[in-house]
């Protein structure tokens, strides 16, 4: 049976994984499994990256050069060639799927690396989606590609859906130690898949489908979309109350039970939760279904960049200063701490209204160097550098991103007004306080 020779070579680590896709997820899932043991080609598009990946250079910040230089050394290659496809036994899809301008779901990455796989699949394969998506793409969109080859599965071919879980920048989990939900198209599929992602991660949870899989991916990130929306309207009600909402919700936080303590900021960013929750809402309109909740968390969640600079332009009103005009400096834009992906950073949104209500709008992220090519965003923009001097000249600082190697010390002391949107320096304010020393530079937002 073809099951059987599939799992010997999963076995014996004779089975060529291919990774198609070298991004956020593709390259630390390429680590993992080549740190199994396993011979991994990986193949992208982007000739720049595959000739980046095969020089032993690392193109994201929490997969050192080194490490991609050790891959390359031994069972590693890069290629934009996908006639290769037929070499691999495995073939593991981490394409983007994003929203288009009219919040629906994009299958453009997915369609095209099928399109380009689909003529090299072969017989003994397991294909497998990681890409977010609606339930029913694997066997709506995927599973004609794999019949049109005249391949039968569950027999001589295997499908399954198996959801990324990465979290760029986390210390306490990786690739190997998050536990991977994956769901086959039939019941050998799914054991094909268990057999190879249980060969480099820890903890395998099967679920009876792929519809399954697909669903289980969006209900995580629903969830945190929906009590991220949450802290954020609560925080605009707890200005309005002359509340500290971070105060409060630590404090809630010591509850041993039933609660979980989420934070609000500048709105929501990365790959994950500004576009999950919309695959879903769209979706289920094709059952007669408003998913109104899902909905008002996406919409309070989008509202906040507006929030922020609102706030801004108040907090600089009462020094007798125009936010037109005046000199902003943007601290951190990745969409999160301590990394380097700006995909949907809500400090790009705050920066373009800054822009677009005519203020003089500069930023410091060591993480970002230079201002990355984006679909949707454009500023001819380098990260500037952060000294007393260079905060002293600018008319506000807005604290977007609280990344750790910022000395907030000297920002704290130097800038004449911060906005600080993730409540970063209160510990500090609190302290000046208690000393009766005046910290009205800072405003909590």
């Amino acid at each position: 049976m073809a099951i059987d020779a599939f799992l010997a070579k999963v076995k014996d680590k004779s089975a060529k994984i291919g990774i198609f896709g070298l991004g956020y997820v593709g390259i630390p899932l390429a680590h993992t499994i080549h740190e199994a043991g396993f011979p991994v080609l990986g193949v992208d598009i982007d000739g720049q990256r595959v000739a980046e990946l095969n020089a032993g250079r690392s193109p994201i910040k929490h997969i050192p050069s080194q490490v991609v230089q050790g891959m390359v050394d031994e069972r590693f290659e890069a290629t934009e060639d996908f006639s290769r496809t037929a070499e691999c036994d495995a073939l593991l899809i981490c394409v983007p799927t994003p929203l288009n301008k009219y919040r629906e779901p994009d299958l453009g990455a997915v369609e095209s690396t099928m399109q380009a796989m689909s003529p090299y699949f072969r017989e003994g394969q397991l294909l497998a989606l990681e890409s977010t998506t609606w339930p029913g793409t694997t066997d709506e969109v995927l599973k004609p590609y794999v019949e049109e080859r005249g391949l039968t599965i569950g027999e001589n071919f295997f499908l399954c859906y198996s959801p990324e879980r990465e979290d760029p920048g986390n210390p306490s989990f990786n690739t190997q130690t998050i536990p991977k939900v994956i769901g086959g198209d039939t019941l050998a599929c799914r054991a094909a898949g268990e057999a190879v992602y249980g060969s480099f991660i820890d903890r395998i949870v099967a679920v009876s489908s792929t519809r399954a899989a697909e669903m289980v991916k969006l209900v995580e990130n629903i969830h945190r979309s929906v009590n991220i929306g949450l802290v954020n309207e609560l925080k605009k009600v707890a200005h309005a109350m002359d509340l500290d909402i971070f105060e409060v919700i630590d404090a809630a936080a010591t509850k041993p039970f039933g609660f979980t303590a989420y934070y609000p900021g500048p709105g929501i960013g990365g790959h994950c939760i500004p576009i999950d929750p919309f695959y879903l809402t769209w979706k289920a309109r094709e059952f007669g279904l408003h998913t109104r909740f899902i909905e008002l968390a996406g919409e309070i969640n989008a509202s906040m960049p507006q929030y922020v600079v609102d706030r801004t332009v108040a907090a600089l009103n009462q020094r007798g200063k125009a936010l037109s005009g005046a000199k902003v400096l943007c601290l951190g834009i990745a969409y999160k701490r301590d990394v380097d992906d700006m995909r949907e950073s809500p400090s790009v949104f705050v920066m373009e209204i800054l822009r677009d209500w005519g203020a003089d709008v500069a930023y410091h992220d060591t993480n970002v160097p230079v201002f990355p090519k984006m679909r949707e965003h454009h500023f001819e923009l380098s990260s500037v550098p952060l000294t007393a001097d260079s905060l002293a000249s600018y008319d506000a600082v807005l604290l977007l991103t609280d990344h750790n190697d910022v000395d907030y010390d000297m920002v704290r002391k130097h800038a004449a007004l911060v906005i600080d949107s993730r409540g970063r320096l209160r510990a500090a304010q609190q302290a000046d306080v208690a000393k009766n020393q005046a910290t009205d530079n800072i405003v909590v937002a």
